[in-house]
């Protein structure tokens, strides 16, 4: 019997146990920085600003408790990828883009660093990211794509053919793939809970249980009371659009993930996988995969992409259709799964801007500050954010601060029908265009998937 919901595999599995909740808020405080949010954004803003000036006074709120999010729920990539950054080239050069991303390859190496410094036991085990190819259009793609990491600065990405592909993970039908040494697969609970023990220890006040209904300039409105702060940093990522003035900011986009009982020694010696690799695709319905250190398979899509209204998760429980699918796909590219049981299921959602890129913000005449849009590239890409905000708070001017992503602004998501139609009938387009590609063969994307592309803004 599959486990559908209760978070996530991650919560469902923590041998730690669940620790007591950290107290909510009491009443009015005040702080030098109020945070709101316990995800990776949050903590690790607060972690940099508190490493950096330690009598500052932080303090994060968080609506249900540290890693209640994506931070608690995703794929376990930690990975060099970073939302926009195509964009940002067009927008101010190459060599500015490039900076971006190098400075996410060095962010992978940060994360597995500091961790070790805290003790953070994550999982971590850095076998870089392989992305596959399944059809001779994913494969054109793919050998694009390779070229076009290559000239923003990955001289160190491998491009392997069927053969190499199948030596490494024997995927059904894999015709290519391409690999980053810049990656790394962790658990993401041990990471959040680790991360937010050791901003408690250099004095970061977390207050759960606390939702925040309103920011304003200098401070954050709680049904408890209102935390006043010079800067308010607004770290809510797929939450976004449940705070008052926000509803089209950020799209929350629904992503689900299936977990396998643990394999036998037999079967991963069929699989191979022995590098443990994050596994993506280049499908345009993309999924996302880990081997995990009790030696199951985590895989993940987007199932339903979108509720009506910008509605979140809570639970994380998972529509049956979208296990089903989830367990296809997972036996399509590994035949020897068939009947493998499915352990667990789950649903979290992530943060979408409408043109798909990343930002991070600080107005300094109000005291705002916001970080996110990952688009599902927030593990690592969180950790950038929250030490570019430290800056931008400390008035530090920075090779982080100047990078191309630091007060970028995009336009509002439309209203309600639209919003719904439009991802609806996108992510129809992107898995039409799939069910396309394979059957014909054609080594061409298909112009369906081209035109949801420019229509949703991903390119």
């Amino acid at each position: 019997m599959t486990i559908n919901g209760g978070i996530s595999f991650w919560y469902a599995t923590d041998a730690t146990g669940g620790a007591p909740p950290r107290a909510p808020l009491t009443g009015d405080a005040t702080a030098d920085v109020v945070i709101v949010g316990g995800g990776y954004t949050g903590l690790w803003t607060a972690y940099y600003l508190k490493t950096s000036a330690p009598d500052l006074r932080v303090t994060v709120l968080e609506q249900k408790f540290c890693g209640y999010g994506a931070s608690g729920r995703n794929g376990g990539w930690l990975y060099n990828g970073i939302a926009g950054r195509d964009r940002y080239a067009r927008l101010h050069g190459r060599p500015a883009a490039q900076r971006l991303q190098r400075a996410m390859n060095a962010t992978v190496t940060e994360v597995i660093d500091v961790a070790a410094q805290e003790g953070i036991d994550a999982d971590v085990h850095r076998g870089g990211v392989l992305e596959v190819a399944r059809t001779p259009a994913q494969l054109s793609r793919l050998k694009a794509f390779h070229e076009a990491e290559r000239a923003f600065g990955e001289t160190d990405r491998e491009l392997h053919g069927a053969a190499a592909t199948r030596a490494r993970i024997d995927i059904a039908d894999a015709v290519g793939s391409t690999w980053t040494p810049h990656g790394a697969r962790i658990h993401p609970l041990k990471l959040v809970k680790g991360l937010a023990a050791a901003c408690e220890r250099l004095g970061v006040v977390i207050h759960e249980s606390t939702p925040v209904t309103e920011i304003a300039p200098r401070r954050a409105v709680t049904p408890y009371g209102t935390v006043r702060a010079p800067f308010v940093l607004r770290c809510t990522e797929g939450f976004t659009a449940g705070l008052k003035g926000h509803k089209r900011a950020w799209l929350p986009m629904n992503s689900s993930m299936i977990v396998t009982a643990p394999l036998s020694e037999a079967t991963w010696d069929r699989i191979g996988w022995t590098g443990a690799e994050t596994l993506g695709d280049m499908a345009h319905a993309y999924m996302y995969a880990q081997r995990t250190a009790d030696h199951r398979i985590a895989i993940g899509g987007r199932g339903v992409p979108y509720r009506f209204g910008s509605r979140t998760d809570t639970d994380g429980t998972t529509q049956p259709g979208t296990i089903d699918a989830l367990t296809r796909l997972l036996t399509a590219f590994f035949p020897v799964l068939a009947g493998v049981e499915i352990t667990h299921a789950w649903s979290g959602v992530l943060g979408v801007p409408r043109d798909w890129c990343a930002t991070v913000t600080l107005d300094r005449t109000t005291g705002l500050g916001w970080a996110g849009g990952y688009v599902g590239s927030g593990v690592a890409t969180s950790n950038l954010a929250g030490r570019t905000l430290r800056d931008l708070v400390l008035e530090d001017t920075t090779e982080l601060t100047a990078l191309p992503w630091v007060n970028h602004r995009v336009r509002r998501w439309e209203p309600e029908p639209f919003r719904w139609l439009g991802v609806q009938a996108l992510y129809a387009a992107y898995r039409e265009a799939d069910r396309h590609e394979t059957a014909t063969h054609t080594p061409a994307t298909t112009p369906l998937a081209r035109l949801a592309d420019r229509i949703s803004g991903r390119h």
